[in-house]
């Protein structure tokens, strides 16, 4: 695997997509949960996605359920809660592990691709976001307290290039 385009992941309604579908465009990536202090982070993802869904942005979340239990619905309740509760209307994909022996290939290789704090691979907790590039190259970690709006800089720096 060279990239993010290599991957493939069950959407939150069940069927499988292939991440190349989303070449050419840059890519936040976030592993999510409905029932922790930073779920309303939620809003501010789904601002950046309006800002800037335009003019190339896709966010793409992945509940997990890794870290206090925090996610423990299925797809379908966690689907209802963010869009209930935050009007999320970017693509939700089905719930997945993001550390242990049972971790999505995804977020193994974006692991491998930009570790954490002193080269950490493992998602220390709900809401690390990855940046990639409109090549598919992840180009920056984001810790779970950054809020989305700090994002923005970033966002329009890769949108430029």
């Amino acid at each position: 695997m060279t990239s993010i385009y290599d991957f493939e992941a069950a959407t939150i309604q069940g069927s499988n997509n292939k991440l190349e579908q989303y070449r050419g465009k840059v890519l936040l990536i976030i592993n999510t949960a409905s029932k922790c202090g930073l779920t309303p982070q939620f809003e501010g993802l789904e601002a950046l996605y309006n800002q800037y869904k335009d003019k190339g942005l896709a966010i793409i979340g992945f509940p997990c359920n890794q870290f206090g239990q925090q996610d423990p619905g299925n797809n379908d309740e966690i689907q209802e809660f963010c869009q209930m509760n935050y009007g999320v209307s970017f693509p939700m994909y089905a719930k997945i592990d993001v550390n242990g022996s049972d971790t999505h290939p995804l977020y193994q290789y974006l692991k491998d691709e930009a570790p954490g704090l002193m080269g950490s691979k493992k998602i220390k907790w709900n809401f690390t976001k990855f940046l990639v590039n409109k090549e598919g190259d992840v180009i920056k970690r984001f810790a779970p307290a950054t809020k989305p709006e700090k994002l923005a800089n970033a966002i329009e720096k890769a949108l430029a290039t």
